[in-house]
């Protein structure tokens, strides 16, 4: 699932090639993308493009005439920037929006179709879409901390709740407690002020350096690397690999479809995280899926 650094790298690219430009045709390969029907999805047709925002994992597109468009990637949905009027392609494509500079394309693969695209009026239906997580790299190290004890929940839910912070997803999250080398299942309750003070500053470490290096992967070109596994991460998707601070194998807890990684040495004092206890503990605190995390 695109996060935060996906999404802002996606919007300064935007900003670049549609900011003030009119679009000249809005094109649905599958009906099912749209998951609105007043205004119709051809309403921004020959609007210009004044501004466009990320709220939470979504993309606004704003238009003339308090006019909105919505885009969510969910977990397998991407962006492509082709050429002007460049067919949709057949069974990954979704829909596209035509400017004069080219054409942004949304895919998604695989059988479950659950990127979407709302058109609104108002900002006040954007702002009903959003789960209301404070912005991770915008508050105080005093506001995180009272949003992360907002509910006694495992540091790895807390994280990815958007309803608690917004934009933080099952990738990032990882990398986030490997940075502060803290344990996915220790609870909010349990944690020190100097625990979440780490913490949050692990948040803002991992989020803006992680922006920094897609920006620079991307350069001036559109960033077509949007993916949840990354070469240089140091935990997520490393199952077995060494850790890059101490060297241990990179240790995995798989609960449903939804996998975490994290180091035993650096994050767990050495236990592994595979017991009885566990399992109950994820059942009543973890989404089955990464879906969930953002339906639930």
């Amino acid at each position: 699932m695109p996060e935060l650094p996906d999404i802002v790298v996606y919007i300064e690219a935007l900003r670049q090639r549609v900011l003030g430009q009119q679009v000249r045709g809005v094109r649905v390969a599958s009906p099912s993308v749209l998951r609105t029907y007043d205004p119709p999805f051809d309403a921004p047709v020959g609007s210009t493009v004044k501004d466009i925002h990320r709220v939470g994992k979504r993309i606004v597109f704003e238009f003339e005439d308090v006019l909105y468009m919505v885009i969510h990637l969910m977990v397998a949905g991407r962006l492509r920037w082709e050429t002007p009027k460049k067919a949709i392609p057949k069974k990954v494509g979704l829909a596209s929006i035509d400017f004069d500079s080219g054409s942004l394309i949304l895919t998604e693969q695989g059988t479950h179709k659950r990127a979407g695209i709302w058109l609104l009026r108002g900002w006040e239906g954007v702002a009903a879409l959003d789960r209301g997580g404070v912005e991770p790299l915008e508050v105080t190290a005093g506001e995180f901390g009272k949003a992360l004890r907002s509910e006694n929940r495992t540091l790895k839910r807390a994280l990815t709740d958007p309803r608690i912070f917004s934009g933080i997803g099952n990738a990032f999250s990882d990398e986030i407690l490997w940075q502060a080398q803290m344990s996915p299942v220790k609870r909010t309750a349990q944690l020190s002020d100097e625990e979440a003070g780490r913490l949050h500053e692990a948040v803002v470490e991992s989020l803006t350096d992680w922006t920094q290096r897609l920006r620079d992967d991307a350069g001036d070109d559109w960033p077509t690397k949007v993916t949840a596994f990354r070469p240089d991460m140091a935990v997520h998707g490393k199952y077995g690999e060494p850790c890059p601070r101490c060297g241990s194998p990179v240790r995995r807890i798989v609960y449903a479809s939804n996998e975490t990684n994290y180091c035993a040495t650096c994050q767990t004092g050495g236990k592994l995280l595979a017991d009885r206890s566990l399992s109950r503990l994820l059942k009543d605190d973890w989404p089955k899926s990464i879906e969930d995390l953002e339906e639930a």
